[in-house]
């Protein structure tokens, strides 16, 4: 027999509607001005100020949803990424274009953790993502498709802050990318041909094998 859907179902998927809708007004105010207070967060979810306190006790806990929830993008792009593939160079592609349409929760992720969580919390939310990546590009190393000039670890990381400033620069209005742009650079970065670069990003992106599972 199937059970009858109980009253407070629609409560409380309203109130998870709610909660998605502020997280995503603070990560837009909090990505374009850190010191946005729970007020303007407030007014951009669309929200009185006294919600926001009904689903966060106070800015740290709100930016600790926003890091939950990015931890919880980064694990399905780490996901995404494990995907068995004998090509390197298709899964750094389809990581960051997985990765890419929510890179404003990651930046600003980076930007407040630190201040507000501390270094340990980041550490831990993104070492998934910068150890998947690093994997990516021990593999690739080994197989000689991208550049050994740099170690695994380290070049992941610069690869990180190579996205973080091209997410910026989305971010200010002065470059637009649907990420195909970003992945290209990556590749790029990491060592392989500008055109076979940008041939392996087309084809993952025209099959729409990037799209992540949200």
């Amino acid at each position: 027999m199937t059970s009858r859907p109980t009253a407070h179902r629609p409560r409380r998927r309203a109130s998870l509607v709610t909660r998605a809708r502020i997280l995503d007004a603070a990560g837009q105010e909090l990505g374009r001005n850190p010191e946005s207070s729970l007020a303007d967060i407030a007014e951009a979810a669309g929200v009185a100020r006294r919600t926001v306190y009904v689903h966060f006790a106070g800015r740290t806990a709100l930016v600790e949803g926003l890091a939950a929830d990015a931890g919880e993008v980064i694990r399905l792009a780490v996901t995404v990424a494990k995907t068995p593939s004998p090509d390197p160079v298709s899964a750094l592609a389809r990581f960051v274009l997985t990765l890419w349409p929510v890179g404003d929760r990651y930046r600003t992720l980076i930007a407040l953790a630190c201040r507000n969580l501390g270094a340990d919390r980041v550490s831990e939310l993104l070492s998934p993502a910068r150890d998947t990546v690093a994997g990516i590009l021990a593999r690739g190393q080994r197989q000689g498709v991208f550049h050994t000039s740099v170690p695994p670890g380290p070049l992941s990381r610069a690869l990180e802050a190579h996205l973080l400033a091209l997410l910026d620069s989305v971010n200010s209005g002065t470059w637009a990318d649907d990420g195909t742009g970003a992945a290209t650079a990556a590749l790029i970065a990491a060592g392989v041909a500008k055109d076979d670069a940008a041939s392996t990003v087309h084809r993952l992106h025209g099959a729409g094998r990037a799209q992540p599972p949200l």
